[in-house]
C-alpha cells in the first residue's frame, strides 16, 4: 500500500517507521525536506521517501495527518484535490491550556478537519495514548490481549482499511461510531496524558478491551 505522511514528528515518525518495515510504501509528504523532523524520520529509517505534498499525497492510498493540531489547516492548505476521495487517518489532537480540549469540546478536532477538507474520509486513529506507545505497544503476558486502538469515522470501508493497519502494527481495533465520536477519544487522549504525565504513573499502560 502507498502510505503518505504529513508530519513525522514524535508519532508520525514511529509510525511511519513501523509500516514501511511492514512492506509498505511510505512516503513523507514535506515542503522542507531539510527539517528537523524530516532528517530525523530518515535517520531512523532511511527507506523512507520525501516528497512535495503534492506529489506525496496523489500517489497516496491513505495518507496520515500527525501535525500538531494548530498547524492543521496550513498543512493541509492547497491540498484539497489531492486528498479528494482518499482516507486521511487524524492522529492529530486539540489540547488546551492546562490538559483541556483545545476547541472547548464543541466539536471534535476530526470533525474540523472534516470540514477543511469535505470530500475527503476522515477516520480519527492513532491517537489516545502517547508516542511511546506508537514506537513500542507489545505487552507480554496477556496471552491474546493486545492494546485497543479505539477509531471513529463516518465511512465504513474507509474505518475497515485503518482497521486493517491497526491490526498489521499488533493493535486490536474497536469502531466506537461516527466520526462525531472523535470528541471523545480526544477526551481520552487527555485522560492518558493526565494519568501518565501528570499523575507520574509513566508511559506504558494502554488501554484494552474484555468481552464476554
Amino acid at each position: 500500500m502507498n502510505i503518505a505522511f504529513i508530519g513525522v514528528g514524535n508519532v508520525g515518525a514511529p509510525l511511519a517507521d513501523r509500516l514501511q518495515k511492514l512492506g509498505h510504501q511510505v512516503a513523507i509528504a514535506a515542503r522542507d525536506s531539510q527539517s528537523k523532523s524530516v532528517k530525523e524520520a530518515l535517520a531512523r529509517n532511511p527507506a523512507l521517501v520525501v516528497q512535495s505534498p503534492i506529489a506525496a499525497v496523489s500517489s497516496a492510498d491513505i495518507v496520515f495527518l500527525a501535525t500538531p493540531f494548530n498547524v492543521v489547516e496550513s498543512a493541509l492548505s492547497n491540498l484539497n484535490s489531492a486528498l479528494d476521495g482518499k482516507v486521511l487517518v487524524d492522529c492529530t489532537n486539540p489540547v488546551g491550556a492546562n490538559l483541556t480540549h483545545g476547541l472547548e469540546s464543541k466539536i471534535s478536532g476530526s470533525e474540523t478537519i472534516q470540514q477543511l477538507v469535505p470530500n475527503t474520509l476522515v477516520v480519527k486513529a492513532f491517537t489516545i495514548y502517547g508516542f511511546e506507545n506508537f514506537e513500542d505497544n507489545t505487552y507480554p503476558g496477556y496471552g491474546d490481549l493486545k492494546p485497543a486502538m479505539l477509531i471513529a469515522g463516518s465511512d465504513r470501508n474507509a474505518k475497515d482499511l485503518v482497521a486493517e493497519l491497526c491490526r498489521q502494527l499488533a493493535w486490536e481495533p474497536i469502531d466506537t461510531g461516527n466520526l462525531a465520536m472523535s470528541l471523545h477519544l480526544e477526551h481520552m487522549t487527555l485522560l492518558w496524558i493526565n494519568m501518565a504525565r501528570v499523575q507520574g504513573r509513566g508511559a506504558g499502560f494502554v488501554w484494552a478491551m474484555l468481552q464476554r
